[in-house]
């Protein structure tokens, strides 16, 4: 009998919680016999949160409580959670009832039958996403393909099964900011997607916004890629190209016509252009930099306020 690890990030869902930890409890209980603990971070929720955690880790010592001094975001909170699950196996899943509990046996069942396979993530079947999400969704899949050199149908979701040792290589990564399923694809190529149903929220609305969506998406590009240096870089050449083929045609015009090149208007446009790409490519650099301070500083990723275990 193997022991199964669910860590689940917490974040303002004090309505949600107690039906989260009784549909994981039968489903391990009635349907795959099999040990389990819950490890709850909550990542400094607004509302009564913790006051629940708090209840359920009376009730049942297998929940194991931890709440952060401060929002620190998805991903340190699943970090945390890594740090203290003590299974053979380590599943993560959000709070908000959308991962339905009662899909994980087959996860658990796939994983039992591929002994090929590190790790196991949802896919989606009827997605109950906003629009905004399931495009910010698909956007973040194409580039993260294209930056990871991962495959393009293999979905990255926050519903996940791994096995141990794959939660151990991601904690001896010392990384600012970690997003999992990034690391998850560094860490090995054998994963695979099962669909899953996915349920519309009860409570609530996502907190994943169009701004959060974009900024995830150029931390990603900007960790993981030089694609915006290697833009600027282009554009660049092509503008130098471009400026030498231009003298060239004026100086025989005015060789062969005698006719002089009047331009201001055109003088100012390309004058403010280039302006515009060199602000550009120093913005740009200037966020690779800030990336590198960012890690210079090794500032932790989280840090725990209190805990019962």
């Amino acid at each position: 009998m193997s022991l199964y690890s669910i860590v689940v990030p917490v974040y303002n869902s004090e309505h949600t919680l107690e039906e989260l930890y009784s549909r994981i409890k039968a489903v391990f209980t009635d349907t795959l016999h099999e040990e389990f603990e819950m490890i709850l971070v909550d990542d400094s929720s607004r509302d009564g949160s913790f006051r629940v955690m708090e209840k359920l880790h009376q009730m049942d010592p297998r929940v194991k409580i931890i709440q952060l001094a401060k929002n620190f975001g998805q991903h340190p909170a699943l970090l945390c959670g890594f740090s203290h699950v003590s299974g053979d196996f380590v599943i993560t899943l959000d709070d908000d009832l959308q991962h339905p509990p009662e899909e994980i046996p087959k996860m658990v069942n796939a994983m039992k039958e591929r002994e090929d396979v590190d790790v196991i993530i949802a896919k989606y079947e009827g997605r109950k996403h906003s629009l905004i999400r399931r495009i910010g969704t698909r956007v973040s899949v194409y580039a993260t393909s294209k930056m990871l050199h991962k495959d393009p149908n293999l979905e990255i979701t926050s519903f996940r099964l791994m096995r141990r040792f794959i939660v151990d290589a991601i904690l001896n990564t010392n990384t600012h900011l970690p997003q999992i399923g990034n690391l998850l694809v560094q860490t090995s190529n054998r994963i695979i997607n099962v669909p899953v149903a996915h349920d519309a929220r009860k409570f609530g609305k996502s907190n994943y916004t169009f701004r959060h969506l974009f900024h995830d998406l150029i931390y990603d590009i900007t960790t993981h890629s030089a694609l915006p240096l290697i833009i600027v870089r282009n554009i660049g050449i092509i503008s130098f190209i471009v400026s030498v083929l231009l003298a060239i045609f004026y100086l025989v015009r005015y060789f062969t016509c005698g006719i002089t090149v009047a331009g201001f208007t055109t003088l100012v446009l390309l004058t403010l252009g280039y302006n515009g790409l060199i602000l550009l490519g120093i913005g740009v650099l200037g966020q690779y930099l800030m990336h590198v301070l960012d890690e210079s500083k090794k500032m932790p990723n989280y840090v725990i306020r209190k805990k019962e275990l």
